[in-house]
């Protein structure tokens, strides 16, 4: 018995459900976790498995996105470690489009995935492929299978096939087309090529055996007719393969030396084998022939990461589009200022393993905040804004304060704010009847302003409502921070503020997490038996807030994409898309801390 039929003899006592248990990973596990792909790359090196090959490359992998949607974080994982592992060992990572699928695939898609890696940081060099490129080989190899007594055309419909599969624990039943002549079986097969078929009239499928334990095994399908234009290709083709015919030729054509899939295609394996062992028979290529290699793929709390959800809410217009911020997607994890090496940090964080597993969301922001407090600079911003009056200081006066631009880079050097008689300050910095250990503004308290005076609260104003609009304050002339004397005031309260004459107002968006709970659609204890929950009702209806913000003046000259930690909020970005030349638009990226496992407490 061949070695991937012995593999998957018991598969029958095999159900769906029988996964392995779902675990949580915690901001507190270890920096680097384990990596068994590595491992058998290694073992495989030690070994010499892949000394006898034409190119000089030790190590070839691929990533192999299908172009009909955007990537999302479960792929930045795919990405990082077939890239990553390629470079640790002196070797080459193709980037590899399947596009076997022409109704669902676009040039959009296509670039989107481009910019995408690239922006993670990786580059492919001359090894950028398309499955389309091999359509002439795929066909000429399904040729030499019907030629071979091992692959035939099923003329039955879809829902007759179905029934004919079988089921996990009852074999499948012969077609009554299974006996087709070879002469027969290539003559239906070029006219299917010719396109004198109408889509779904015949599909070819290898010849393997109807009663294998593995659904996989019994007969799939390697091609079907489908008269759609393709995004490459165009018209020349109406007959096309499925992706699981397509993924080990590719392989093979390409040198692949792992091919490391996640664990939905582990049951798929026994074909890749099979496949190639025709092939290989048959003289196409030179051994040794590739491997496919299982790890569990990204599971992640309060997201989704199936693209026919992800296609779902921004086909629904739940969200604003494949790059909105909210989107689990590379594209809208750029755009809300996540940066590509918290990405890289994330996927070597968490590891590779066989076992599914539930990662934290938190894991993957703390990865960001780690990141982003190395990397960027801070600034002031004061997002619920508060008048505050200085009584005692001159009208006509300005003066600078001065803040460092990072604290722990004291090369970045230090940055000018303007001080004046009328600043803003944060709504909450003021209360007229306090709690107990509030050390900010109150009436006859003394607060710090961080890089500024120690100023005594005297009153406030209020509207006809009973709302303050306005604080009054005197300063303390002798106090300002740095210089002689200043040390003399001990104050609890430090305030952060920006000067109002000089403020930027700005459209500030904070963003959360687009879902409410850590797995939507989910059914949830207490729920009645035949109730089905839809994702989408689980969506956050607060995952985006815009606030009317006063910002310190040098952000008006910040960048798209330039990336600060303002100061007491958390890490924002300038928006890429609507940021324009001296009027930014600042998106949140996330808080200074976890905030939403403080409130699960």
């Amino acid at each position: 018995m061949p070695a991937y039929a012995l593999e998957f003899r018991d598969l029958a006592a095999r159900q769906p459900s029988q996964h392995p248990s779902i675990v949580t990973q915690s901001p507190k596990e270890p920096s680097a976790a384990s990596n068994f792909l590595r491992a058998a790359i290694e073992a495989d090196l030690r070994g010499g498995r892949y000394l006898p090959r034409a190119d000089d490359q030790p190590v070839r992998t691929r990533f192999p996105p299908e172009p009909n949607g955007y990537l999302h974080f479960g792929h930045a994982k795919s990405i990082c470690l077939n890239f990553g592992l390629a470079e640790e060992f002196g070797g080459a990572c193709h980037l590899r489009f399947d596009d076997t699928n022409p109704t669902k695939e676009e040039q959009e898609y296509v670039d989107a995935i481009i910019d995408a890696v690239r922006w993670l940081g990786f580059d492919w060099g001359d090894d950028e492929y398309f499955a389309s490129d091999y359509f002439g080989r795929m066909y000429e190899f399904a040729e030499f299978l019907i030629g071979a007594g091992k692959a035939y055309v099923d003329s039955l419909s879809a829902d007759e096939m179905r029934a004919h599969r079988g089921t996990l624990t009852e074999p499948g039943k012969d077609s009554p087309f299974r006996n087709r002549g070879i002469e027969e079986n290539l003559d239906l097969f070029r006219r299917m090529r010719a396109g004198e078929f109408a889509d779904g009239s015949h599909v070819l499928r290898a010849r393997i055996d109807m009663a294998s334990p593995n659904i996989n095994m019994r007969d799939p399908a390697i091609y079907r007719i489908r008269h759609a234009h393709h995004h490459r290709s165009g018209d020349d083709w109406c007959i096309y393969p499925m992706y699981t015919y397509a993924h080990p030729i590719e392989d093979a054509l390409e040198n692949i030396t792992h091919s490391f899939c996640t664990l939905e295609f582990e049951d798929q394996r026994p074909f890749y084998d099979w496949l190639l062992e025709q092939l290989y028979a048959g003289g196409f290529f030179p051994p040794p022939a590739p491997q496919q290699i299982e790890f569990s793929r990204l599971n992640l709390s309060y997201v989704v990461l199936s693209k026919r959800k992800l296609i779902q809410l921004v086909d629904e217009r739940h969200v604003d589009g494949w790059d909105d911020p909210r989107l689990p997607t590379l594209a809208g994890g750029r755009r809300r200022g996540y940066p590509p090496e918290g990405f890289r940090l994330f996927a070597e964080r968490i590891g590779v393993s066989k076992a599914d597993s539930l990662i934290e969301y938190s894991v993957l922001e703390e990865c960001m905040r780690e990141v982003l407090n190395d990397s960027a600079e801070r600034r002031v911003a004061v997002l619920d804004p508060l008048k505050l009056i200085i009584d005692n200081y001159p009208e006509d006066q300005t003066e600078e304060c001065f803040a460092p631009n990072h604290p722990l880079k004291p090369e970045l050097g230090r940055r000018a704010m303007p001080f004046g008689r009328e600043l803003w300050i944060e709504r909450e910095d003021f209360v007229e009847d306090p709690p107990k250990k509030y050390h900010r503004l109150y009436p006859g308290n003394m607060a710090r302003l961080r890089y500024g005076y120690v100023v005594r609260c005297t009153s406030c104003d209020k509207d006809d409502d009973g709302n303050v609009v306005a604080v009054h304050c005197d300063y303390l002339p002798d106090s300002r921070s740095g210089t002689p004397g200043a040390d003399n005031y001990k104050v609890k309260g430090n305030l952060h503020w920006v000067a109002a004459a000089h403020a930027y107002p700005c459209d500030v968006r904070l963003f959360d997490r687009l879902f409410a709970v850590p797995a939507p659609g989910a059914r949830r204890e207490g729920d009645a038996p035949d109730l089905v929950r839809d994702f989408v009702d689980d969506l956050n209806r607060s995952s985006r807030v815009v606030v009317q913000a006063q910002l310190e003046p040098a952000l008006r000259e910040a960048k798209a994409e330039d990336r600060f930690q303002f100061e007491r909020h958390g890490y924002f970005v300038a928006d890429r898309v609507d940021s324009r030349q001296h009027r930014p638009v600042f998106n949140r990226t996330v808080t200074l801390k976890d905030s939403w496992a403080r409130l699960s407490r």
